[in-house]
């Protein structure tokens, strides 16, 4: 086998609610041991040993297999997390950086943190510093007022920016109307997708799944390059492994033509009207009004629609917790790069963080309780309805009922395939593993058993 290594070091459980995933690194020459035929495998018996091997027979099927395994160990110890490396660089970045004249440079710091963090975001799923760095880059942007357009470094090139329509042949056009410009590009409406997390929380994601996570901390529900939304959550109650969304942050990043750059926060108990700057809109912009807050109910539900970029997203407050809901243009959807992958709207919530919607050991009477509360609100027995119980069971809050109607009223408005309405998963363990999913987890216990016998 490849030689252990160090683990990987992270902080204190008291720095960040996130759980870290600890790793192991191969040595300092990266190699692995030669593995030699084990003692006893040449052929004893009596009589002359066969030689003939049918077409594509293995001669040394263990070895095959042996060799196999230590392939799959060295490629997985060989992609580690590389978020320490981001760390020093920016320390080495912003310790000459001192008093009230080091804005533009430390923002080109903390611009350059964020691109290094989304370079390693594959292989640092779940781990507590990764996390952590990000949640703190998004906060110091804004608490320094920082685009997160603009310059890296000096050997950073500069990130490409999404074609705006063309303006030959616009005149009568708003460019910063979305569906009118990509109509007249394509002769077609274009396609819509819509995600939302509420509740425990429960993810739906671009592509209909249906996950209910433990994303205890700050997690990115979209990444792209017209909007960043993160969400952070807490544990529902003390020692609870359910957590519930506490904070919402989304920007609209610049759009030269239309917009400038746009902050919104809402938290419990504060679910403003206004952008972070007290705006209602894009600017001063031509296209600003392409940008706009409605609020439907003060203080409980608002509404942002941007034109500009064919999306609109609900944020609500029910009970203890926010929820967040989104229709978005398929093509603005799917604007990121590889280094943007890790989206709760798009690939749902990691697989070690995913929970079971089984009230199961929490109680009959408390679990019919919820039912029939539930049912009240959600007629279907969905997955709306299996997180509806799952939340009310959790908390004892009955107004966890109202954000899953609240969740499913946003789908009814913002999906564009009404058939794809309700979603149902066969009984109320959590998703589906697929059989490729399953396969890869099965694999390395096989080998391993392989190994012994040969």
């Amino acid at each position: 086998m490849c030689p252990a290594g160090k683990e990987l070091r992270v902080p204190a459980a008291g720095s960040s609610p996130e759980e870290a995933e600890a790793g192991e690194l191969p040595d300092d020459a990266g190699s692995c041991r030669r593995v030699r035929d084990p003692p006893g495998s040449a052929w004893m018996g009596m009589g002359r040993a066969a030689h003939h091997r049918s077409p594509g027979q293995l001669e040394n099927p263990g070895l095959f297999l042996r060799s196999l395994l230590l392939l799959l160990l060295c490629r997985h110890v060989s992609s580690q997390c590389k978020i320490l490396r981001c760390n020093s660089e920016y320390v080495a970045a912003t310790l000459p950086l001192r008093g009230p004249g080091r804005g533009a440079a430390f923002c080109t710091a903390l611009r350059s943190y964020s691109r290094c963090t989304r370079r390693t975001a594959r292989t640092c799923r779940g781990d507590l510093a990764f996390h952590s760095a990000v949640h703190g880059i998004e906060d110091l942007m804004i608490q320094n007022n920082c685009s997160r357009e603009g310059p890296t470094g000096p050997t950073a090139p500069p990130r490409p920016r999404p074609a705006a329509p063309e303006r030959q042949g616009l005149e009568s056009l708003d460019v910063c109307d979305y569906e009118r410009s990509f109509l007249y590009r394509h002769g077609r409406p274009p396609a819509f997708r819509h995600c939302a997390a509420f509740g425990d929380p429960h993810i739906r994601t671009f592509h209909h799944d249906f996950h209910t996570c433990r994303v205890e901390g700050s997690w990115p529900l979209l990444d792209n390059d017209y909007l960043f939304v993160q969400a952070t959550s807490s544990p529902v109650a003390e020692g609870s492994n359910a957590t519930v969304t506490s904070k919402l942050t989304i920007i609209f990043k610049n759009m030269k033509e239309c917009i400038d750059q746009k902050v919104y926060q809402a938290e419990l108990d504060n679910v403003p009207a206004a952008f972070q700057d007290g705006s209602v809109d894009g600017g001063a912009r031509p296209g600003g009004s392409s940008l706009a807050i409605r609020e439907r109910s003060p203080g409980r539900h608002v509404e942002i629609r941007a034109a500009y970029i064919g999306t609109t997203i609900a944020v609500r407050q029910a009970g203890r917790q926010l929820s967040f809901s989104i229709r978005a243009a398929e093509e603005v959807a799917g604007a990121f790069t590889e280094e943007q992958d890790l989206q709760l709207c798009v690939g749902g919530c990691p697989r070690g963080q995913r929970l079971s919607r089984s009230p199961r050991g929490r109680g009959r009477a408390a679990a019919e309780a919820a039912r029939a509360l539930c049912r009240e609100a959600l007629p279907v027995e969905d997955v709306y309805f299996q997180s509806c119980v799952f939340d009310v069971v959790t908390s004892g809050d009955a107004g966890f009922a109202m954000a899953a109607r609240g969740a499913l009223d946003d789908a009814r408005l913002f999906l564009p395939d009404a058939d794809k309405l309700h979603i149902f998963q066969a009984g109320a363990s959590g998703p589906r593993v697929p059989p490729a999913s399953f396969l890869l987890f099965f694999l390395p216990s096989a080998l391993w058993l392989l190994w012994l016998h040969f």
